[in-house]
């Protein structure tokens, strides 16, 4: 079993990248098992690695004693000083050599399989080491098979999974194709460390465009937000560093060939790049490019915003079943309400006769508080009379009695079942 002991555990180490002291340890132990299985669980023995021979020994201590009571763990003084140290003296530990080759077959097979069982334990804590500190990077691999439903991913030493979850739901992959993915999570269980992959995970496609962008790479451009359906579109807002470099320009490369990239790694999925303005209505007006944006009102209070677009535009804004103005909701995270001109006219129409029906306020008048934001009969309900007179034109005496009349108003239409 040990011939070329030494050979051997220096080419495991090599082979496998596991530290030659591990192997001896788990030789050693493993001898330590196989020697109790021969000699009993009573007996006191140890294992060590003699690198010089090539070999693990295995010794059986006795204590010396006058007289021997129990010959499995004592030896006479007289063959102690015979057999094993001629100075040897009472009560001293002497270590007696095991013949290995005694230890029969059995237990030779629980030793094998002791060794077995450390190397790959060995093996899963490099591969933890190696992996954990790679989370958030892209990695390469191999399809290797399928298991329900999750694609497993040979990435070398190691192995991948790419959830259902994590999947784009066009995409298909057959054994051995070659796959990129974004390592997101490592996790260590008793069955070894577990790698879990995604191609839909928005940091995925900012892994991408560092890849392919220097810039980013480098710290000039940044991307401030990411939104994405994937497989279908994604929206990312970038912002420069140095003013002499174009953002944008940049990301979508010379004739379109960095995007395309990303894009062609993402099976096609469409990809919008904007300007990250400080300036948030600017901000958003972009987000819900291509569409452009006529006005745009925006409510603090509630971080909402009301955009106004062309009526030929409202299509384009919104998208194929919203995804447009949802993919800028997510990038910006401000509330849209998307509306086209007409319809924006038209619910201005519908504010002004509203207002005007509260005596005193009349045509001028209730432009005025349209245009301050007051834009029902509720709003100026529960409207503080200081916070109407700010409005140009409004005294605080008017204001006191527009909220009671509004407060009556409000009243007289609940009872009719009715909604300002």
């Amino acid at each position: 079993m040990f011939s070329e002991l030494k050979r051997l555990i220096e080419q495991m180490g090599k082979d496998r990248g596991i530290d030659k002291n591990v192997i001896i340890g788990a030789l050693e132990d493993a001898m330590l098992t196989a020697a109790r299985k021969k000699l009993g669980a009573r007996v006191e023995i140890e294992a060590h690695y003699n690198e010089e021979l090539g070999e693990i020994e295995v010794f059986q201590f006795k204590t010396v004693v006058d007289k021997v009571v129990d010959s499995e763990t004592q030896v006479s003084l007289r063959e102690a000083k015979r057999d094993l140290d001629e100075e040897a003296q009472l009560g001293d530990e002497l270590g007696i050599k095991v013949e290995t080759s005694t230890f029969g077959r059995i237990a030779v097979q629980m030793a094998k399989q002791i060794i077995i069982q450390r190397v790959k334990d060995a093996e899963r804590d490099l591969v933890y080491e190696e992996y954990k500190d790679k989370k958030g990077e892209l990695v390469n691999g191999f399809v290797q098979r399928f298991e329900g439903g999750a694609i497993i991913v040979n990435l070398g030493r190691a192995e991948g999974i790419i959830p259902p979850s994590e999947q784009i739901y066009r995409e298909n992959y057959k054994r051995g194709d070659r796959v990129r993915a974004y390592l997101f999570e490592v996790k260590n269980n008793t069955k070894g460390p577990q790698l879990i992959l995604s191609r839909t995970h928005p940091l995925f496609l900012k892994a991408l465009f560092e890849m392919e962008v220097p810039e980013i790479a480098e710290g000039i451009i940044e991307i401030i937000s990411i939104s994405r359906e994937p497989g279908k579109r994604a929206k990312i807002a970038v912002k420069t560093k140095d003013k002499d470099v174009d953002p944008v320009g940049a990301c979508v490369g010379m004739r379109g060939t960095r995007v395309q990239s990303v894009v062609h790694e993402l099976w096609g999925e469409n990809i919008d790049i904007i300007p990250a303005f400080d300036d948030q209505a600017k901000y958003v007006c972009a987000a819900l490019s291509p569409a452009k944006a006529s006005r745009v009102f925006v409510d603090d209070a509630h971080h909402s915003m009301s955009v106004i677009v062309p009526d030929d535009q409202l299509s384009l804004a919104i998208g194929k079943g919203g995804q447009n103005v949802r993919l800028a909701v997510k990038l910006t995270g401000w509330k849209l309400d998307v509306k086209s001109e007409s319809m924006a006219a038209k619910q201005e129409e519908e504010g002004y006769n509203a207002l005007m029906k509260i005596p005193g306020i009349g045509e001028a008048t209730a432009e005025r508080l349209f245009n301050g934001g007051i834009k029902s009969i509720t709003t100026i309900a529960t409207a503080d009379p200081e916070m109407l007179a700010s409005i140009p034109g409004v005294g605080e005496k008017s204001a006191s009695l527009w909220i009671e009349a509004a407060g009556k108003l409000i009243e007289q239409e609940m009872g009719g079942k009715k909604s300002i």
